[in-house]
């Protein structure tokens, strides 16, 4: 029979770029450690941050992802919606560019997860504030 849990987790705040949180996901789910099988479902409550998985070991690849990023939607294009300053916009566009949730199987209580993936929180504002998450776990608990 299959098992939900869900849990708000709220994220540090981080300076604009994207940041490898995969560490203060799990320290704040220590339940998937009782599924044997699954899927973590992580959901960002947010339209100027986003989340992806990518490689977690070559801190070059965040240096690449962040200047790509500011690349592809800079802040001196003239946006329409800026009441809330030049970052608001471009943020926008870059969480519409990665994502609001990624889907992660579960195996034997971890993430079952490439040997080099991570899951990354984007900050796309100069200062986003503590982002919050929705974490769901579906599966079979041992």
């Amino acid at each position: 029979m299959s098992d939900w849990f869900q849990k708000e987790v709220v994220l540090s705040a981080y300076p604009r770029g994207c940041h490898l949180v995969t560490h203060e996901v799990l320290a704040a789910v220590p339940e998937l450690r009782s599924y044997s099988v699954g899927l973590l479902h992580v959901f960002i409550r947010h339209t100027s941050a986003s989340l992806t998985l990518n490689e977690n070991a070559d801190p070059d690849v965040l240096t690449d992802m962040n200047m790509a990023m500011n690349k592809l939607a800079p802040e001196s294009w003239p946006y329409v919606h800026t009441c809330e300053g030049p970052d608001d916009m471009p943020a926008h566009i870059k969480s519409s560019l990665t994502d609001s949730s990624l889907t992660i199987p579960i195996a034997d209580g971890r993430l079952a997860t490439g040997t080099w993936q991570g899951i990354y929180l984007c900050e796309h504002r100069n200062r986003g504030g503590r982002r919050k998450l929705v974490v769901t776990i579906q599966g079979q608990r041992d």
